[in-house]
């Protein structure tokens, strides 16, 4: 697997053509706004998603999305709720047997469905599914500083293949099976990051957001279970890892978004002034619906929920989760 393709040239799409390409691949990123692509062409920089970053001037940046999957393997890292969007576009240009690396966190708003659910709907046989997820932030996969992934693939030998393909010496991918697994933590993180967030913004103390980590990753558990996941992928890189490190730190576009939030101000003003996509703001009712379907005990993801879609008061909120029955851990 010599030639990558990326779909999606934000934050996270440049920051994995710059890892790609030090593997030592040759890399094209398909950029949907024709002035990011000509960005990244001449001055080998994306100052409109991840300023400050110089990229190996062998990365070619494209707006045509049939250039892009024309590889031997194709990342797909458009936000979440486009992702179907976009495989349907991809599709007529798809080459049978170029796998789909997933690389975008989250569940699709009215089917519930994960990525790789959507992927292989638009896709069908002629894309094998894989997922990358864990913890990383862009900016530092970018920088090249040291990054452990997971990458997940039903079957082993191409995933292992993929995992030897994107990996040097500061970019690490783990191989595992659980491909249900893999994308369950990624996409349910951004909603606890919400809510850890809006702990840091409301000054509720470090205690309480340790416990809110600690019974998301039970609820994330729990969905699990029903859903197929293995428990300990969940306690691996793509669960407690990425958790931990998206409800710790302003870098966290959704850890930011609650501690806005937790300070007062209204979700359409910091949508407003953000360029990136917010995915825990569009999963947090998915997640939610999935869990009143599946009748999965989410208490916070349902509460983040209630913020952010319906309305319901804030203080409300943190009243109604902090009187709720003292139970079993």
């Amino acid at each position: 697997m010599q030639t990558i393709g990326i779909i999606g040239a934000g934050a996270w799409g440049t920051a994995l053509a710059a890892a790609a390409r030090r593997a030592g691949r040759d890399v094209v990123i398909q950029a949907h706004e024709p002035e990011v692509a000509a960005a990244i062409n001449t001055t080998h920089e994306n100052a409109a998603f991840l300023p400050g970053v110089a990229l190996d001037p062998a990365v070619r940046a494209t707006t045509d999305l049939a250039e892009a999957v024309a590889r031997d393997a194709v990342l797909l890292v458009a936000p979440a709720q486009f992702l179907r969007a976009v495989c349907q576009a991809a599709k007529p240009h798809w080459i049978p047997g170029t796998p789909a690396v997933i690389c975008a966190k989250g569940v699709e708003k009215g089917t519930y469905k994960l990525m790789s659910q959507v992927v292989t709907e638009t896709l069908g046989d002629a894309a094998p599914v894989a997922v990358l997820s864990g913890p990383t932030f862009a900016i530092e996969v970018a920088r090249d500083m040291p990054t452990a992934v997971t990458l997940a693939c039903a079957d082993a030998g191409l995933g292992k293949r993929l995992c030897e393909t994107l990996s040097s010496r500061c970019f690490r991918p783990y191989f595992s099976p659980d491909v249900v697994g893999a994308q369950l933590g990624g996409a349910v993180k951004n909603v606890m990051a919400i809510a850890c967030g809006i702990v840091e913004g409301r000054g509720m103390g470090d205690n309480a957001r340790a416990a809110l980590i600690t019974r998301g990753l039970a609820e994330i558990a729990r969905l699990g279970a029903v859903l197929g996941a293995e428990e300990h992928t969940l306690m691996g890189l793509s669960g407690l890892g990425d958790l931990t490190l998206t409800c710790n730190a302003m870098q966290s576009r959704n850890f930011s978004l609650g501690v806005a939030l937790g300070r007062g101000r209204t979700l359409d003003d910091i949508l407003a002034e953000r360029k990136s996509v917010t995915e825990g703001v569009y999963t947090a009712a998915a997640v939610a619906d999935l869990a009143r379907r599946d009748q999965v005990d989410m208490p916070i993801c349902q509460a983040v929920n209630g913020v952010l879609n319906h309305g319901v008061d804030l203080s409300a909120i943190i009243d109604g989760l902090l009187s709720r029955p003292l139970n079993i851990e």
